[in-house]
């Protein structure tokens, strides 16, 4: 199992975990303070059996600890877990779709989906689909040339008839600059 998958296999465990309203009062009433299973009983108006089975959901994803006084068993939320889980949960890599999606597969399917016979379709209204095109687009310039809006035409022109459309779009996307009447690629 990878880092990834693992990750999400937790991230998946903690929402389950959490997405019952009876399991979120007990991480709610476990963080004002440790709790036998009758006091959150008592607490929840739920019975011992079905808070046990809900503690040990929580215990399962590491979100509480249990320790034994006597024949009690008593129950602390586990905030070092709480906040470990919180921020995988929360860090911007792993909310990035580009994680979770095989972002090659897509590419090569938007521009299976736009090209027939190495020339596009349809400029893509979607955002996403048309930075795949755009990209595409740029790559058929050398990086250490110029080239006149006339080339430049030429060369979109292959793959589409709206060139001043898309040239101005690789312009806007920042893959190519533009400066007195010259073209060339940036990215």
């Amino acid at each position: 199992m990878t880092r990834l998958e693992r990750d999400l296999s937790n991230m998946l465990s903690f929402f389950k975990a959490l997405s019952d309203e009876s399991r979120l009062k007990i991480v709610g009433i476990l963080a004002s303070g440790d709790r036998s299973v009758e006091e959150l009983a008592s607490l929840l108006e739920l019975r011992a059996p079905t808070v046990s089975h809900h503690l040990s959901r929580l215990k399962k994803t590491g979100l509480v600890h249990m320790s034994t006084e006597g024949n009690t068993h008593i129950y602390s939320l586990n905030v070092d877990s709480l906040r470990t889980l919180s921020k995988q949960i929360l860090s911007v890599e792993k909310l990035s779709a580009d994680d979770l999606v095989d972002s090659e597969a897509w590419e090569k399917k938007v521009m299976n989906d736009f090209f027939e016979d190495s020339r596009l379709k349809v400029i893509p209204a979607s955002r996403k689909k048309r930075e795949v095109i755009l990209r595409y687009l740029a790559e058929q310039f050398d990086r250490k040339q110029k080239y006149s809006e006339k080339e430049v035409n030429q060369i979109i022109g292959r793959y589409h008839e709206d060139f001043a459309t898309l040239r101005r779009e690789l312009v806007g996307a920042a893959l190519m600059k533009r400066k007195a009447g010259e073209y060339w690629r940036v990215k």
